[in-house]
């Protein structure tokens, strides 16, 4: 699938989900195994013949992003029109979603038949979050846009004369004789994904935190063939914006469950052979913004365009460690892939990712890498087609180097 396809496609986990298995079902291979929770997703494909030294080859991302989630009761007046009101999932940049274009998707549970189902959903209306005229906020391009997130952000909908409840709309979606339960409705950027920059470089969208990794990733292992003694597996888990503590999310039992499943084919040490085996963990990294560079340490600042990024952080934020650092180096230098390294400045905090997670909780050597991006946790984010391409090979390399580092 196209990348921009693929964005453009993927409007929520659950329908991030639905694009990943059709990409994957490019791999053509009967032995590949999915299992699905939710809106996470792990794919195994088992090698040739397994054997006493067989190792796992895991790439892992995740499918969510910062975004306003509808509350179970959103539905208020005011001024002639009917407003919904959204809760914050994650970090987004609230200035961004102002004056935009916004759709709504997500998933639907009900009772139909006396039996519990549930369908994805995209709605087909645009709704807005309009900023404040500057003649009633003089003082705004002086002092900066505030947003209180409480009162600010209420997505307008349709006029007074529309339907009464959002819930209308949404059990509408439904099949005739069933009954709505519940739903998680978020919004998104509705603007399509689009190649940027004078020689057609760059690529703007919503979204591209972190559904570029999760693209490489399905790329790279659709195009990859079994291995003689290695599993592959491409892990994409859901909540990570949140802490990833949830049934979907990497700080669950997913990915354990779904490795305990196959470990019979390896051995009964299970332990072991995670030890020995190898993880990336793919999560978007800090390009240095021209405007900003004061806001980079100076020796480790990635640029868009300069490869894929190696994520340090000696407060542990990230998995990288010196031997999996080292084992990625090597691939590169192996694969002919240039790397940069990111290093978050000493004054001001880090962000994290799923690699911590995994690593800790089954003790897979584990490094964190990224495709280097601007705008990130904005509505509209900014990455390079190169670094994208870079990073697909890398993961391909992972999935098809017969000697791994």
């Amino acid at each position: 699938m196209d990348f921009l396809e693929f964005l453009n496609k993927s409007v929520t986990p659950y329908h991030t989900v639905e694009s990943l298995k059709a990409l994957l079902a490019c791999a053509e291979d009967e032995n590949v195994q999915l299992f699905e929770r939710g809106g996470a997703l792990i794919v195994v494909r088992p090698p040739k013949e397994v054997c006493s030294d067989s190792k796992f080859r895991i790439a892992l991302a995740h499918t969510d992003y910062p975004t306003l989630k509808i509350t179970p009761n959103p539905d208020s007046a005011s001024a002639g029109v009917r407003t919904l009101h959204p809760e914050i999932y994650g970090s987004p940049l609230f200035t961004s979603w102002l004056d935009r274009d916004l759709g709504y998707a997500g998933l639907l549970a009900y009772e139909r038949n006396g039996k519990l189902e549930t369908k994805l959903v995209r709605g087909d209306k645009l709704f807005r979050i309009p900023q404040l005229a500057v003649h009633l906020n003089r003082g705004v391009n002086q002092e900066g846009l505030k947003v209180n997130p409480q009162t600010d952000l209420n997505a307008l909908w349709t006029a007074m004369d529309g339907r009464e409840r959002f819930v209308d709309a949404l059990s509408a979606e439904l099949p005739a004789g069933s009954k709505l339960l519940d739903f998680d409705i978020q919004l998104f950027d509705a603007q399509p994904a689009n190649r940027g920059g004078f020689a057609d470089e760059w690529i703007y969208s919503g979204r591209l935190d972190n559904l570029s990794s999760c693209h490489a990733i399905a790329e790279a292992f659709a195009a990859a063939d079994a291995l003689e003694k290695d599993f592959q597996v491409a892990a994409f888990f859901n909540n990570e914006e949140v802490g990833s503590e949830t049934r979907e999310g990497a700080a669950g039992n997913f990915l354990k469950s779904v490795l305990d499943s196959v470990s019979p084919l390896v051995c009964s040490e299970l332990a072991g052979v995670l030890s020995s085996s190898f993880a990336l963990s793919i999560d978007m990294a800090h390009a240095c913004h021209p405007n900003f560079v004061q806001k980079h340490e100076g020796n480790h600042a990635p640029v868009l365009g300069g490869g894929v990024v190696l994520k340090v952080n000696s407060q542990k934020r990230y998995a990288s460690d010196v031997f999996s650092n080292a084992r990625f180096k090597l691939l590169c230098e192996q694969s002919n892939i240039p790397y940069q390294i990111f290093v978050m400045r000493n004054d001001m905090p880090c962000g994290s990712t799923v690699g911590p997670a995994i690593s800790a909780s089954l003790g897979i050597p584990t490094v964190d890498i990224g495709e280097p991006m601007l705008s990130m946790h904005s509505i509209r984010e900014m990455t390079a087609v190169a670094d994208h391409e870079k990073m697909t090979k890398l993961v391909s390399a992972l999935y098809g180097s017969s000697n791994l580092p």
